[in-house]
């Protein structure tokens, strides 16, 4: 056999095996957080609030210190609470749709003196 050619001592397949049980190995502390973070903003992003995106990243296991770092890093919810209420009419409807969409009770309240009578 020539010399620059390379022969595998290992079938394709046993190589393939190898490959897919590196990929479940556990991902490592810091690309958690990365992941839990991009989570929690595309939850704030699409008009989650605080305790829905705490009780989604529960749902999926991270940890509670997570939890706390990734909703930490988030716009403030008023911010983003007062930004959803306004494009949602201000209305009573506006405030039901915060409070169903894991917007805190305060926060909602604090809404609740701006709303229109529908």
């Amino acid at each position: 056999m020539p010399s620059d050619v390379l022969e595998f001592e290992e079938p394709i397949g046993v190589l393939q095996k190898e490959i897919e049980a590196l990929s479940m190995l556990p991902r490592t502390e810091q690309r958690d957080g990365e992941i839990d973070h991009a989570r929690a903003e595309t939850l704030a992003r699409r008009g989650y609030g605080d305790a829905a995106i705490r009780a989604d990243l529960a749902r999926r296991g991270v940890d509670r210190e997570l939890v706390r770092e990734a909703v930490g890093a988030l716009e403030p919810e008023l911010s983003r609470a007062r930004r959803a209420f306004a494009a949602s009419g201000a209305g009573p409807r506006a405030l039901r749709r915060l409070a169903g969409r894991g917007f805190e009770p305060d926060t909602v309240r604090e809404l609740s003196t701006f709303a229109d009578g529908e």
